[in-house]
């Protein structure tokens, strides 16, 4: 029996002695490849100071040629870096979710969450929050809305798409706005900006969700489903490889939703810095937003800053406000092309709490990427009342109290209530678009007659992208982009 333990004994040592060696040979090769981007990156940017001098006649030409373009906005928005940035100087209060966020552990609790359907799981628990719940129903009635037929796939294309070397196009560019360099359209995805502002409000009923609460006496779990419709934002990015279309200034984009009970409108509003504007109303809450959107190349990745305050207000006054978080896009020059979001997001509400998600930044070797994890706390008292974990593509959970004072060995997995789900498509679509955002460029024939010519569902650079007609695609793109220049 001990020599079988033995063996036994040496064979998990060998194991976890090949997991490190693994885990170091990732780290390395992760290394290697930053290394050979940069190597790559300085090469070129060597060759091209080589021949400044002798291009120097046209280099002055262009800069002259594009002050006041439609795309440089560079020294506009470097005027807006006084923003007030907030530290993380207490990121250690969050809860370490390495231990317990695994893909078992979240199809777990999703298990239990659906069998405590109706939100009645909260009731009756002995906990600290059963004060907080007092008189307050167990289960909360939503409007149903009436059923809206949209379609369901883009049209098929006419053309054969032709690759384009990203690289090629952006190397002159490292270190700057990306605002100023003009992509051609096969970098896009049949949507603009406008649109994808819209697309943000996916799981609006979130939203409807929070109303009620919040109707019922139940601040928590208002903001708590506050929190996951701020996450639930981001779940459509996940495999979205294009950029949306930039907006003409005028340009806007109006939908009206009656199957989720929603009216909304965007607008570019500025050029120069370019400022996107929206606003959309629902069944009882107003949200707002504007954003002016920051990106840079730095060699192996494009770094988007976002900078902006998104509104949400009920109908009983309670406000919520929050700015998004970076995004950068990676494996420019080598390797497969992913997005990422990571940085940290403040839910400042005007009542009795408010909520800080920290979204993690992915590496090669993290086997959970993409997490999200935070806490509520209580304005009043500044105890923290429940904690959210989970991941921006997949789910959100919550879990009442503050699981860091738990004792050692605490799964906090065992406690946790499912507040959002991202849906599960079956058929893969163009450009990776989910049900949800194929329908936001749909033009009926009743739509038509009621758009106004700024609409973005009739931009026919656009439109052409979609049916996949790409040669006129490109040449309307360019020619906007020289119209708006003029």
């Amino acid at each position: 029996m001990l020599l079988e333990l033995s063996e036994l004994q040496n064979q998990l040592k060998a194991l976890q002695y090949k997991h490190v060696m693994l885990l170091d040979s990732l780290r390395q090769l992760e290394t290697d490849k930053i290394e050979l981007e940069t190597t790559v990156v300085d090469e070129t940017k060597e060759r091209e100071s080589c021949c400044l001098q002798g291009n120097r006649r046209f280099s002055d030409f262009y800069s002259v040629m594009s002050e006041g373009s439609a795309t440089d906005s560079c020294a506009d928005n470097e005027s807006n870096d006084g923003v007030d940035v907030e530290t993380d100087e207490d990121d250690g209060t969050y809860f370490d979710t390495n231990d317990f966020l695994s893909a078992d552990a979240l199809r777990s609790a999703s298990y239990r969450s659906r069998e405590a359907l109706g939100n009645a799981f909260i009731y009756g628990r002995d906990s600290f929050s059963s004060d907080h719940l007092h008189g307050v129903e167990k289960e909360i009635r939503l409007v149903e809305y009436p059923y809206v037929k949209r379609r369901e796939n883009l049209p098929e294309p006419k053309e054969k798409e032709k690759p384009v070397g990203l690289w090629s196009i952006i190397k002159d560019n490292i270190g700057k706005d990306l605002s100023g360099v003009c992509l051609p359209v096969y970098f896009n995805e049949p949507l603009s900006s406008l649109q994808k502002c819209f697309e943000d409000l996916e799981y609006s009923y979130l939203v409807d969700q929070a109303l009620e609460w919040g109707k019922q006496g139940n601040e928590l779990l208002r903001i708590l489903k506050i929190a996951a419709f701020a996450v639930s934002g981001y779940s459509s990015t996940e495999g979205r490889q294009c950029k949306p279309f930039n907006p003409l200034l005028g340009e806007t984009y109006e939908a009206d939703y009656p199957d989720k009970g929603l009216r909304f409108f965007s607008e570019k509003v500025s050029h120069h810095p370019m400022i996107v504007a929206c606003h959309c109303e629902g069944k009882g809450w107003k949200f707002w937003a504007d954003s002016n959107l920051k990106g840079k190349f730095w060699g192996r990745s494009i770094q988007l800053d976002p900078v902006g305050v998104l509104t949400l207000q009920f109908e009983d006054g309670e406000t919520f406000q929050w700015s998004k978080v970076t995004t950068s896009i990676y494996n420019i020059i080598l390797g497969k092309i992913y997005c990422d979001h990571y940085g940290t997001m403040r839910i400042k509400g005007s009542g009795n709490y408010s909520c800080k998600l920290k979204f993690k930044e992915q590496s090669i070797i993290d086997r959970n990427p993409h997490q999200v994890h935070g806490f509520v706390q209580d304005n009043r008292t500044g105890e923290k009342v429940a904690m959210l974990v989970g991941k921006w593509d997949e789910a959100m959970y919550y879990v009442l109290g503050d699981p860091t004072t738990k004792p050692k060995g605490y799964d906090p997995m065992t406690e946790a209530v499912l507040l959002w789900e991202r849906d599960k498509y079956v058929t893969k679509t163009r450009y990776n678009l989910s049900p949800f955002a194929i329908s936001l460029n749909e033009l009926t024939t009743g739509l038509l007659e009621r758009l106004p010519p700024t609409d973005s569902r009739l931009r026919p650079d656009q439109r052409h992208l979609e049916n996949g007609e790409y040669e006129l695609a490109n040449a309307e793109k360019l020619r906007l982009e020289q119209l708006q220049r003029q």
